[in-house]
């Protein structure tokens, strides 16, 4: 999807008017860019953070939400060794589900993702990419966004953010069954439905 395309989708999707800002203004954010192939559009926290940006996902009609035990989202940020542009819309290369680290842990899956030259995804970008491609959430196939931590001054907060599908149980209430769900799970901890989700790059 080209640069200009993705534009209009999130003007279109009201993230403007989540950033407080005139369409044409967005719109000059991104003309600053430069397109290239399987790169995707970014939306940087200061912007939109991730809280507001997560009601914009959609499944089945269903808008996405975030959890009630994760009302702090918006104060994590990218871990140690990962650098995001600090333009307000920014460009991610080459985005990977990471399908094949399903049933890591994120403390296994880490070193993996940067032996092999790549970085994971924050939670913005995560929401980001699935804004353009509502179609890569799907059951048993979701994703972890391992880049976003929250520090605990020496030490880092053990919830790692994922993206996934609501089942309508718990707190998650049945109103919100199929909706896309932004949630944690233990760094430490296992699951079989979420890979990890990385890029090649970011840039400009």
């Amino acid at each position: 999807m080209a640069l200009a395309e993705q534009t209009e989708n999130l003007i279109d999707l009201g993230v403007h008017a989540l950033a407080d800002i005139t369409a044409d203004d967005f719109r000059a954010h991104a003309q600053m860019l430069s397109d290239a192939p399987g790169a995707m559009l970014a939306v940087h926290p200061a912007l939109v953070p991730p809280s507001r940006l997560a009601s914009l996902l959609t499944r089945h009609d269903k808008p996405g939400f975030v959890v009630v035990d994760m009302t702090d989202i918006d104060q994590f940020e990218p871990i140690t060794g990962i650098e995001i542009p600090e333009e307000p819309l920014y460009l991610i290369h080459d985005v990977n589900r990471g399908d094949e680290m399903r049933n890591w842990s994120p403390d296994e899956a880490l070193p993996s993702i940067t032996s092999l030259g790549r970085s994971p995804l924050t939670i913005s970008e995560g929401i980001s990419w699935l804004l353009q491609e509502p179609k890569l959430l799907e059951p048993n196939h979701c994703f972890m966004t391992i880049a976003s931590r929250l520090s605990r001054g020496s030490r880092l907060d053990t919830r790692t953010p994922a993206i996934w599908i609501s089942g309508g149980t718990g707190r998650d209430g049945t109103r919100n069954k199929h909706a896309p769900k932004v949630g944690w799970c233990w760094a430490g901890n296992r699951h079989t439905w979420l890979g990890f989700a990385t890029t090649s790059q970011r840039g400009t």
